[in-house]
């Protein structure tokens, strides 16, 4: 997709009223006037393809021309995906099914496929079950996913086609995260994000991030109000502090007390070397974004995303220099 393309799609589908909030809020934290923040969010649009989500997080008002070009925007990542992944093999990873039965010895959990289940073959699966989570089929930014206590299915009659009605697609048991990963916030599953990418000049790791809930919510996402940390790949160490998709800087988890930057991922090289392994499962898909949980045995996966989030590893804070993530990527791939 070029840059004029991508613009005439962006400006025929934006949200309006969240860009002029941007821009207001923008104006607000920095003093300038809200119509020269406005032209320079039209300006980076039009030079570098970026969002006004892009244009916030990034926050690409303060950054020269030069490092403006190192931010992987909304249309760089649209093209990127487009080149890498083809679009007839994404049903293996956006379909939950599809992926859970293709991947089944690294998901390593039992669930359920609801859309084609029968009631009594749900209710005698749900015995013996403690928590279970209930999810669309596809979807993203953990839109639809309901973590379900027992009390609420045990007592209710109904619970099969209340999910059934609610658009769910498959119900799994609940992971159980190890410890440490509980210890910095035990109401969400705090996942690890580990994205693959295999380019043209070497295949690997791009980078990878912990997401970590907040709030007391079910939901590690950033899109549900968590938080993301950068990981250092080589030791498996958070590498820089917390920070969310409202401009909120963390030294330490709000509610555990956990410093984030230096705790160290277990299992992190298991981690890694999983996520390469499944890299070769479906090889026509060459970047994806694996979204692993870390348990008491090991890492497992939870999805994999054929259209992995450009946003999450460029939050500013995780760049004191103002260089984002691009150098990276073209270790990789020409961007």
């Amino acid at each position: 997709m070029g840059k004029l393309s991508f613009l005439f799609r962006r400006l025929r589908y934006m949200h309006y009223d969240k860009f002029f909030d941007t821009a207001k809020q923008i104006s607000e934290k920095t003093g300038r006037k809200k119509a020269s923040i406005l032209l320079d969010m039209a300006g980076c649009a039009i030079r570098y393809g970026a969002g006004y989500v892009d244009y916030r997080i990034a926050e690409m008002y303060r950054l020269s021309a030069s490092q403006r070009k190192t931010v992987i925007t909304r249309g760089i990542s649209n093209r990127i995906v487009a080149e890498m992944n083809p679009k007839e093999y994404w049903h293996y990873f956006d379909n939950k099914t599809e992926f859970n039965k293709l991947f089944s010895e690294y998901v390593k959990r039992d669930w359920f496929d609801l859309k084609n289940g029968t009631k009594e073959e749900f209710q005698k699966w749900l015995e013996g079950k403690d928590v279970v989570v209930a999810k669309p089929l596809d979807g993203s930014s953990g839109r639809g996913v309901k973590k379900i206590r027992p009390e609420k299915y045990r007592n209710d009659p109904d619970f099969y086609d209340e999910l059934k009605a609610d658009g769910t697609g498959i119900v799994e048991e609940c992971v159980i995260q190890h410890e440490a990963i509980n210890k910095i916030n035990p109401s969400s599953v705090n996942t690890v994000r580990i994205v693959t990418l295999n380019g043209p000049k070497k295949n690997g790791i791009v980078y990878a991030c912990i997401r970590i809930g907040q709030n007391g919510t079910d939901m590690d996402n950033v899109d549900c109000g968590g938080m993301a940390c950068r990981i250092d790949l080589e030791s498996g160490v958070i590498s820089t502090p917390g920070a969310d998709k409202q401009g909120n800087v963390y030294e330490c988890h709000p509610e555990s007390g956990v410093k984030l930057k230096g705790f160290t991922i277990p299992f992190f090289a298991e981690a890694k070397d999983m996520c390469l392994e499944a890299a070769k499962v479906v090889p026509q898909m060459r970047y994806i974004a694996w979204d692993v949980a870390i348990t008491p045995d090991g890492p497992v996966f939870i999805e994999g995303n054929s259209f992995p989030s450009h946003a999450v590893p460029q939050f500013s804070a995780f760049y004191e220099d103002g260089i984002g993530i691009m150098p990276r990527y073209r270790e990789f791939i020409d961007v």
